[in-house]
This record gives C-alpha cells, structure tokens and sequence, in this order.
C-alpha cells in the first residue's frame, strides 16, 4: 500500500494535539501533565512549550496542506526526525500477505519503512501468509495494527466489513466514491467498535469467478459443481449450497492450490492473484473467468485503539484515501496481465439474475446479522447516484 505505512507511524507524531478535546483545541494550547507526559514518551528531549503545541494544533488541522505535508511539518517542528535510533518510538504492524515476505503487499510496505525514518519512528513490519494467524496476534496485543482482508476485518467493525458485501459494489467508480465517503470525519464514530479501530480501507480489486470448464457459465450450471469457500466464514457455504453446489472448506492459503490442483471446480478471486498465485494452472487446459464482477474487495488496516486514538485514525484515514489511485494503477497493471481468451462472457439475462440473487442474499445477510444494515444503504445510495433508473432507487429494500 503506498504510502500508508509511513503516514501510519506519521500519524503518531500527533496523537497528543490530536487526541485534545475540540473545546480544548479552541480555548488554545495548554496541556494537562498527562498530555504533556504522553508528548515527551514520543519525542524525549524537546521542549514542550504551549506555543510548540499551538503550532502542531494549526497544523494538524489545517485544511490547506495534504496529509503528508502536515506529517512532515510537524515531525520538524518537533525535532523527531533528528533523534537517534535507539530513542525513536516503535510501532509493530503485521502484515498479510498470502506470499509472505516477496509478496507485493508486504514488498511495498517494506519501501516504505525506509521512508518512515524520516518522521523519527521506527517500524517493526512482520509478515504474516496465515491471516488466520495473523489477527490472532492482534487480538493478543502483539501487533499495534494489522492490514487483512475485509471479510477478515468483520470482526472488528461489522459497518466497515460489509464493504465486500456481495454484488453491492458494481465498479471501482463506485468503489471510489465509497471508499471517499468513509474516510470523510463524519463517518469517525462508525470506524471505532469496542477496542478496535478502523485505520484505512483500500481497494483490492474486483473478484471473479475462476472455473475449471467455460460450461459453467450460468448460476444453473454450477449445480454439482465443487466450490471453495473460506473456512472461518459459515454463510459463504450456505449460499453456495443454496444453488445446488458443493462447498468445500479452506482458508485462503490453500484455496488457489485446490483450485489449481483440480479439487474445486470454482474459486472466487480478484484479478490480482492470476498470476501471483499461478491461477492459470486451474484454468488450463478448458476453463475461465466469468466476465462479471462478484463484488468489489478491499484489505482493511484495523489498530488497537490503545494506540490510535480515533482523531489519529482519522488522520490516517485520509491518508489512506490519498493512496486510493497508486494503489489501483497496480491492480489495472495486474488485471491486464490476464489474457483475452480466458474470459467468458454471460448473457445479458443471466447477469440480471445474477443482480437480483446477490440482492436477495444481501437482504437475507442483513436480517442474520451478518451485514450491516446502514451500509447496505450507503451502498445502494451510490449505485442510484449511478444508475437512477435503477428498480431499487424507488422501491429500495436495502
């Protein structure tokens, strides 16, 4: 994810100024010991002055300057990037990554560590290819954050966990426009549950449908068929069972083997994993990749709030939006990576029955508990922002 381990540890610089009340902010700059005690742990050495902390107040929350600007601005004014090493503050994030520590994810994370120390932090990054394993580690304390898929980060923060809701994001324009309405402050309260919070939201790509045979190109013809789905998650078996298919269990290390290796018939992935995880050896030498997008699927970096104060995450927030178009320039460059002739295309009637099964399961998810009522209906307010004449813009019932 460009950027965002390095805004992530930026963020830290300003969790004394950020974390003051707003009527605080607004009388001026004085500190309780407290305050001044957390500041001083983070930058040992320097004065701290009721005018140093005005001016990280105005620059923290000056509208004018990007998020990394006031980062920078900030991480001088303070001297933290002038400590030493040994006396620099240390935040450990953990990282999924199903290709462990040459994966693109953790790769890209790792070029940034460098750049981090520039802020005067320091950065323990640890791979992780179980995520399973992953956000145990979380829970125990042993990561300060950790980036996981969406339909991990569940858990956490249903609201944001139903971002992957099936069929509910149609493209990445509406996954842009999402993605921009979260960030927003007036969707804090929404990112924080219990001693969680939701530190960014990234796109990862669309997810298709990969098959062993171009004959399954309908919902009809998938009866029979062997499909993986997650292990951890129960209501992915139910719907596939639901159409007559056979679910069969894994996590999303074994999945692509499975499917690879003839186990499955059908495996649900995006874009990206074509050639990072071979997936072409499945498809060969009679299959292919349903042309019509699942869902849109996003990797969530989920802190612990001991850490990240909700004003923090806030900052980190819109930085991570900031990264949205790198970030979706390497998956177009992925995407592209997939030959022509692999895709098959569906019948216009077909991809209506589709809609309308996916909109169904949502409803039904939405009454089960599984997702989020409220954001089902965020969802549905950008696809009419869209598509007007949508049948649901004026008989909703998400």
């Amino acid at each position: 994810m460009p950027r965002i381990i390095t805004l992530l540890l930026g963020a830290c610089l300003v969790l004394t100024t950020a974390a003051l009340p707003a009527s605080e902010r607004q009388r001026g700059p004085s500190i309780s010991d407290e305050q001044r005690e957390a500041f001083q742990r983070l930058a040992p050495g320097v004065e701290i002055t009721p005018e140093l902390v005005e001016l990280m107040q105005e620059i923290t929350y000056n509208p004018d300057m990007s998020v990394d600007q006031r980062l920078r601005a900030i991480s001088r004014l303070a001297g933290l990037d002038q400590l030493p090493e040994d006396q620099r503050m240390a935040v450990t994030i953990c990282i999924w990554d199903i290709a462990g520590r040459a994966g693109p994810v953790f790769t890209i994370a790792e070029e940034q560590r460098v750049r981090a120390a520039q802020y005067g932090l320091n950065i323990n990054m640890v791979p992780y290819t179980n995520e399973g394993v992953m956000v145990e580690e979380l829970l125990s304390g042993r990561c300060d954050a950790a980036l996981m898929t969406g339909l991990r980060a569940r858990q956490f923060n249903k609201f944001t966990g139903t971002v992957d809701a099936i069929g509910a994001v149609p493209t990445d324009d509406h996954m842009r426009t999402l993605l921009q309405v979260l960030a927003h402050p007036r969707n804090a309260g929404r990112m924080v549950h219990g001693e969680y919070v939701i530190l960014g939201i990234f796109p990862a790509g669309a997810a298709h449908i990969f098959v062993n045979d171009r004959e399954i190109n309908t919902l009809g013809k998938a009866a029979g068929k062997r499909v993986v789905v997650l292990d951890y998650d129960p209501m992915q078996a139910q719907m596939v069972a639901g159409l007559g298919a056979t679910p069969v269990q894994a996590d999303i290390t074994r999945a692509p083997g499975m499917f690879n290796n003839g186990v499955v018939d059908v495996l649900a992935a995006p874009l990206v994993a074509y050639e990072a995880l071979e997936l072409y050896r499945g498809l060969d030498p009679d299959g292919g990749i349903i042309d019509y997008p699942l869902t849109q699927l996003s990797m969530q970096l989920v802190g612990r709030r001991a850490k990240f104060p909700n004003e923090v995450a806030q900052l980190i927030r819109e930085a991570s939006f900031e990264a949205y178009e790198d970030i979706m320039a390497f998956l177009r460059r992925e995407a592209e990576r997939v030959p022509d002739d692999w895709w098959i295309n569906i019948p216009e009637g077909d991809k209506q029955e589709y809609e309308t099964m996916m909109e169904d399961a949502r409803v039904e998810l939405r009454g089960l508990g599984y997702y989020d009522g409220d954001m089902l209906q965020l969802q549905r307010r950008i696809r009419c922002r869209f598509e007007s004449d949508r049948s649901e813009c004026t008989d909703p019932r998400e």
